[in-house]
């Protein structure tokens, strides 16, 4: 008797890497370099193109050796592209931080310590832990962090009334909103500049001035649905398994998460104090007021120190013209000091910095990869090219039209390339120049760039903190994609408002 046959499985269309989707667009600029017209720009002393002064030269077509070479000279860099080496190190040592931070779970039980400061008063949870989840998505890209933090928020929520989707949406918007609205989040605003060869200090207050907006707008969306929820839970999203909840979520499971430690204290003390001098350092105060030189002033009187100058060092950069070399340098610094407070042995010091370091390997990687595209097209000699023929359809164009169509733009680019460093290194050095040609400072390119990943990274699929919090909370993403859907429309006019408002100040 013959077996019945078996229907084959249809195989589910599955996106790409990362790295997939970027050597596909190597390989496609480099295919593109046989059919767009050489050209060139003339350049002033600085390097900066000038307008008006595009003529064509003879062509350098690109082929397989130099598609594979492209990553290559993306992180070293040759005659014609900067190589992302320093923000690839920066990266790592990040990463390297991170991981001894998190080996103290410091954040993590500090995060459990508000929660059972606030027990019978969880209301106010919702703009304490939204602004802390922003101000971790402003300074360092929170992201895959947050999913140790919904265990711990969901059976609180739910116990005192709320549902689920209410511990989600404090976290997921919470943190999404400061990437959206990033400062000086390295991964992001740190990549983007170093492709423009800007300061990450450059547009700080216009970005903070963005995260207040959206972050007040997020709390209220939030604040405004638990509220309906608590005093009526048939309003909940999540009704229909609400009692499925309340027997699958214990609150006694949080109760004892989270107790500080005085070393956990001073470890939490330290994570703050290093962002904040890395937002100092970065900050160029001399170009904002030329009176204000305190720190120029400061390190040329410390160096003068007759054998402390020469302890500390001869070539102390003074804080305000810091860079990457200097921010990877205190991110080093500050975890051996985070070592040294919490008492940590040396043999768990370098095991967690290295495992934050290996954490982070492919995000400084595809940096780099990413950075290809500018190689192929930069010796391809079609980078002036496709600007010349965005300098001609800019004409006429208003600075407030280029940023907003500059932020539609990156919305799609956001789902097409998940990953926020790799897109400001494929995209940034064409857009950057492209902006210049319509008005439109960089830095403010920038920030439509970081506004549009963040947007995306609230609903996309594709990201592993969606999907993970949404199974940990057994909500169906087209549950969330309802619930979150006005919010998402108010955060794009809101920011496109802001945003065309920025570009002409």
């Amino acid at each position: 008797m013959q077996a019945p046959k078996t229907e084959p499985k249809k195989r589910r269309f599955k996106m790409p890497s990362a790295y997939t989707i970027l050597f596909m667009i190597i390989t496609l600029v480099a295919v593109l370099t046989w059919v767009i017209p050489a050209g060139a720009y003339n350049t002033d002393k600085a390097g900066n193109i000038i307008a008006h002064t595009y003529k064509s030269v003879t062509a350098n077509p690109q082929g397989i050796w130099d598609v594979f070479m492209a990553p290559v000279y993306g992180m070293i860099g040759n005659d014609h592209t900067e190589g992302a080496i320093s923000i690839s190190l920066f990266i790592l040592v990040i990463g390297g931080f991170l991981g001894v931070v998190n080996k103290t779970k410091a954040l993590d039980d500090g995060i459990g310590a508000v929660v059972r400061r606030y027990k019978g008063k969880e209301k106010r949870l919702i703009p304490i832990l939204m602004i802390l989840f922003a101000l971790g998505g402003t300074t360092y890209g929170m992201a895959e962090e947050t999913i140790a933090f919904y265990p711990l928020l969901i059976p609180v929520m739910i116990g005192v009334g709320f549902d689920s989707l209410t511990a989600v949406a404090i976290i997921l918007v919470g943190s999404q909103i400061g990437v959206l609205a990033s400062t000086v989040n390295p991964f992001a605003t740190g990549v983007a500049s170093q492709t423009l060869d800007l300061s990450m200090g450059q547009g700080i207050f216009p970005r903070l001035a963005l995260l207040v907006i959206t972050l007040v707008l997020g709390i209220w969306y939030v604040y405004r649905y638990a509220s309906k929820v608590e005093k009526d839970p048939s309003k909940s999203a999540v009704f229909e398994q609400r009692q499925e909840d309340l027997d699958r979520f214990s609150v006694d499971d949080a109760d004892d998460a989270g107790t500080m430690t005085g070393r956990q204290k001073g470890v939490l003390a330290l994570f703050g104090l290093t962002f904040l001098l890395m937002i100092i350092g970065l900050i160029p105060w001399s170009t904002i007021n030329d009176k204000w030189t305190f720190f120029e002033s400061a390190t040329k009187w410390l160096a003068s120190i007759p054998v402390i100058g020469n302890i500390l060092g001869s070539d102390m950069v003074p804080m305000g013209d810091w860079y990457f070399s200097e921010i990877t340098m205190l991110f080093l610094l500050m975890s051996v000091v985070v070592m040294f407070v919490y008492k940590m042995k040396e043999a768990d010091f370098i095991n967690a910095f290295i495992g934050g370091m290996a954490e982070f390997l492919s995000v400084a990687i595809i940096v780099a990869v990413a950075r290809g595209i500018q190689v192929v097209m930069n010796d391809g000699l079609i980078t002036d090219t496709v600007l010349h023929w965005g300098e001609m359809g800019l004409k006429g164009l208003s600075e407030s039209v280029f940023i907003i169509i500059t932020y539609i733009f990156y919305i799609p680019m956001s789902f097409l390339i998940p990953s926020t460093s790799g897109l400001a290194s494929a995209t940034m050095g064409i857009i950057g120049p492209m902006g210049k040609f319509a008005g439109v400072d960089g830095s403010v390119v920038i920030t439509a760039y970081q506004a549009a990943s963040g947007w995306v990274n609230l609903i996309t699929p594709t990201s592993g903190v969606v999907m993970g919090a949404l199974a940990i909370a057994h909500i169906n993403i087209s549950v969330w994609w309802k619930w979150i859907a006005k919010l998402m429309i108010y955060l794009f006019v809101v920011t496109s408002v802001f945003l065309g408002i920025l570009a002409i100040l």
